[in-house]
């Protein structure tokens, strides 16, 4: 029982994560264009191959409804939903795959730990590189969007810190899973049963409103949802309705969701 309730204690955090994080920003300053390359190819190639090619066919959309709402550009909807895609998949792949080889494989954080480090701060510093390296790709594609003109609102400016709480959450979430896989096969589960329905429930390739309204009601309180209503009005140069609703989902999620996997990873250290 002493155990069981240890691990659900408050975390305990210092600053003693930087060291952790510059340590991963370190070692992946050695391969950063390979990763950078790999990591916006696909989204790219999406925004490409839909944007341009199905844009071709669908014209415009409608944001916001039938009634009252606003049409735009098939390739704008598309690259205001994607690039949150984007910020989503690459947060997951580090928190998961990368954060996986040095908890399990390499054994880093055992040897991290040696030293005066908690592992609250080294989740917490795994949490902030994931979330750092997600806003690093995405920072990336919006300046190849910025160059093809598909949007050029000075809103995009915030976009930036929402897409860096969306790779926290997104981060926060993975770490999770990351806590009870006992190989990398198991991340499949995450990314089949998990993000790929959300991509496609979170209007990202259409508007929501075209679902049926029981599945739209659950895409509400998506955390890829409330990244979308937040960005999506900001390249088109508007203020996104709600926003204090979608930013506390996406807080929900992050707090809940880092807690939920530091107690996981004690239960594991301690197992």
């Amino acid at each position: 029982m002493r155990a069981v309730s240890t691990v659900w204690n408050v975390p305990r955090l210092s600053m003693r994560f930087w060291p952790v994080f510059m340590r991963n920003l370190l070692v992946w300053r050695k391969l950063a264009i390979p990763s950078l390359v790999g990591n916006i190819a696909e989204p790219l190639m999406w925004l490409v191959a839909f944007g341009y090619g199905l844009g071709a066919l669908v014209g415009q959309v409608t944001v916001g409804g039938v009634a009252g709402g606003t049409k735009v550009p098939y390739i704008l909807f598309l690259a205001s939903g994607s690039i949150c895609m984007s910020a989503m998949n690459a947060a997951s792949f580090e928190a998961l795959y990368s954060a996986f080889s040095r908890m399990h494989v390499q054994k880093t954080w055992d040897g991290i730990m040696n030293a005066p480090v908690r592992l609250d701060d080294i989740v917490l510093a795994e949490m902030l590189w994931a979330s750092f390296k997600s806003l690093f790709n995405v920072t990336a594609i919006l300046c190849v969007m910025l160059a093809l003109d598909i949007s050029h609102s000075p809103k995009l400016l915030l976009a930036w810190p929402v897409l860096l709480f969306v790779g926290m959450t997104f981060s926060c979430i993975a770490l999770i899973f990351n806590a009870v896989a006992k190989g990398y096969d198991f991340f499949t589960y995450y990314f089949t049963l998990f993000l790929t329905p959300m991509m496609f429930l979170s209007g990202i390739f259409f508007p929501r409103e075209q679902l049926p309204p029981v599945v739209r009601l659950v895409s509400e309180w998506l955390p890829l949802t409330s990244a979308v209503e937040l960005v999506r009005p900001l390249f088109m140069d508007q203020w996104p309705s709600d926003p204090w609703r979608h930013g506390l989902v996406l807080l929900v999620y992050t707090v809940a969701g880092f807690w939920l996997a530091l107690v996981l990873t004690r239960k594991r250290f301690r197992g």
